[in-house]
């Protein structure tokens, strides 16, 4: 049967793919972002895409009519560790995320949204416990007591909260994932708010046979990364569940952010090799502290496998296979 369904923050790179996925599933796709979508065809992932700010309150009201079956609210102030890690937009980062989490809320209940999606990310766990880049603890029950090492990451913890209270006090039908480190095409490449696999796969993409590319740190720091159709399987699957969360997805597939380099370098089959900038050296360079983020973080599935009775099964290859193809084409038009 037909839902109607919004998906807030579909003119980014994860909500493009959902929302692509759910109108291909037969559903009435609206979207609202503050930008158009930058490489899908809006007539592919919504049948009404409305451009607007969701820091304000009439926006949200207008993307979220009367009769919605389910909200899916991705939409963010967020970017790679260049903008996230430096602090410099801190302020715009907390308030503006913040400020869309509490109208999209609010506007839920008024407008009796019969289920909500809310994504929330793996920056919110502690940062005590991801000092060991080998043995990161992220399982669910380990976020408290909080210390998340960003405010973008604060801002999930409270946003996270938020629409648990709403669950409460209002019988919001709430569904909650901390997405760890989604990565494919169709997303930001360049200019700085692109994450890890994407970075890398241009780095060596625009690098000279017999040169080297540039990693951030000493490379050591570990993650692991979902290709994003695992993540939207996974988001629909736990949203036709009834367990509200919080619960990681993401892959357990651990690397070092070197090797993760080594496999673009491998994908393109060029001679380059990797230059690990740290220290001195990057703050004379950038003008700011080396933001590398925590030393390691890898996904814990084993409440989503118990909860929702799936496991994502890509491996990383693969989906860095697709990425660096995708890359390469659009970078050469983008020449």
């Amino acid at each position: 049967m037909m839902k109607k369904v919004v998906v807030l923050g579909g003119g980014g790179f994860i909500g493009g793919h959902l929302a692509k996925r759910l109108k291909e599933e037969g559903n009435h796709v609206t979207i609202c972002d503050i930008k158009k979508h930058e490489y899908f065809n809006h007539d592919v992932i919504s049948d009404v895409f409305i451009v607007g700010d969701l820091t304000d309150p009439t926006v949200v009201s207008h993307a979220i009519a009367e009769g919605v079956d389910e909200v899916y609210q991705l939409a963010a102030d967020m970017g790679g560790a260049g903008y996230i890690f430096t602090g410099e937009n801190d302020a715009n980062v907390m308030h503006n995320s913040a400020l869309i989490n509490l109208n999209v809320a609010k506007e839920c209940v008024v407008k009796k949204v019969k289920k909500v999606f809310y994504s929330s990310s793996a920056c919110m766990y502690p940062e005590y416990n991801q000092l060991d880049p080998l043995n990161p603890n992220c399982e669910e029950s380990s976020a408290y007591p909080a210390n998340p090492d960003s405010e973008y990451g604060w801002e999930k913890l409270f946003s996270e909260r938020l629409f648990l209270a709403f669950n409460r006090n209002y019988k919001l039908d709430v569904r909650i994932a901390r997405f760890h480190n989604i990565f494919g095409p169709q997303g930001t490449w360049k200019d700085g708010k692109e994450k890890a696999p994407a970075a890398m796969c241009r780095k060596v993409i625009e690098a000279e046979p017999g040169s080297s590319i540039e990693v951030w740190g000493d490379g050591q720091q570990t993650r692991s990364f979902l290709y994003v159709d695992e993540c939207v399987e996974a988001v629909l699957r736990l949203m036709a569940s009834d367990f509200a969360g919080p619960v990681n997805i993401g892959s357990e597939e651990m690397v070092t952010i070197n090797e993760l380099a080594q496999m673009a370098i491998d994908i393109s089959g060029k001679d380059v090799t990797i230059k690990n900038i740290e220290g001195q050296e990057f703050f004379d360079k950038y003008g700011f502290k080396c933001p590398t983020g925590v030393r390691g973080r890898n996904s814990d599935n084993k409440l989503f496998k118990e909860k929702v009775g799936w496991e994502v099964s890509e491996p990383l290859i693969d989906g860095m296979q697709k990425t660096f193809q995708w890359i390469d084409t659009v970078a050469k038009v983008a020449v």
